[in-house]
């Protein structure tokens, strides 16, 4: 049965509760003008091709590949953008210590931006703010090696030649593995899980609602399309996240 409760049915939980856990997608960011992967007017729905080059051995072992996705760094939007009002909302429930941390499959760095403490993001996909080998695991500051190509286009490891790459979580790669224990720490610690802005289609992220769900947690579902949890949510909102989370933070807030 499709779940029945309202915005104010949510916004009454949130309000009665401080152990909040909140899982973001890409839906989240798309306020603040980076499009999202899966949704009618998402990269990869526009460019099918695209998402070839976010595979990992292609990116290892396809130099024209990297080269390719280089270009494409060096204008992602995620490097410029703004948070949005929904990246401040969940900055407004952090403050007033509601939350227990923010896991995001966003690699855009918007909530820290926003004010939430970095010690309650959990970035289960990276970050397109870090550099990383992957020969000897020098991590170097984007806007560094993205200047680079200005006379490079696959610019290498300053210390040891090797391969370079956006310290992000390509399709074939493993999560950090401390990462994905603190996420699920957190989907297990909450009273209410919220997914906003996520298709709830890649796992292991998707799967936390699993871990929330069976320890008892309230699952609210915030998403402009079905998604495979709406049918076990508590509540499926489906207005954009920039809307619903401000709302859903001022009732809460105002409650106390």
């Amino acid at each position: 049965m499709a779940a029945t409760a309202s915005t104010a049915d949510v916004g009454a939980w949130l309000a009665d509760s401080d152990r909040v856990t909140v899982l973001t997608g890409a839906g989240v960011s798309t306020g603040s003008g980076i499009p999202d992967f899966r949704g009618p007017q998402g990269v990869w729905t526009r460019d099918p091709g695209a998402a070839a080059l976010f595979d990992f051995d292609v990116y290892r072992f396809d130099a024209d590949a990297r080269r390719r996705v280089w270009q494409m760094r060096r204008t992602n939007p995620a490097l410029t953008a703004r948070p949005n009002a929904a990246h401040l909302a969940l900055t407004d429930l952090d403050r007033a210590g509601r939350l227990c941390a923010v896991i995001t499959q966003n690699i855009d760095g918007l909530h820290q931006k926003a004010g939430t403490d970095p010690a309650r993001v959990i970035e289960v996909h990276g970050t397109v703010h870090w550099v990383v080998c992957l020969s000897c695991g020098l991590r170097t500051p984007s806007p560094e090696v993205l200047e680079r190509l200005e006379e490079e286009s696959d610019p290498r490891c300053l210390a040891c030649g090797g391969i370079q790459k956006t310290d992000t979580i390509s399709f074939g790669q493993r999560l950090d593995p401390g990462v994905l224990r603190a996420a699920v720490a957190a989907a297990e610690e909450c009273e209410v899980f919220v997914a906003a802005g996520t298709s709830l289609s890649v796992h292991p992220a998707a799967g936390l609602c699993d871990v929330a769900v069976d320890r008892g947690a309230t699952l609210v579902v915030v998403n402009a399309e079905p998604t495979p949890y709406d049918a076990v949510a508590d509540a499926v909102l489906r207005d954009p996240a920039e809307t619903v989370l401000p709302e859903l933070a001022g009732m809460a807030l105002a409650a106390r």
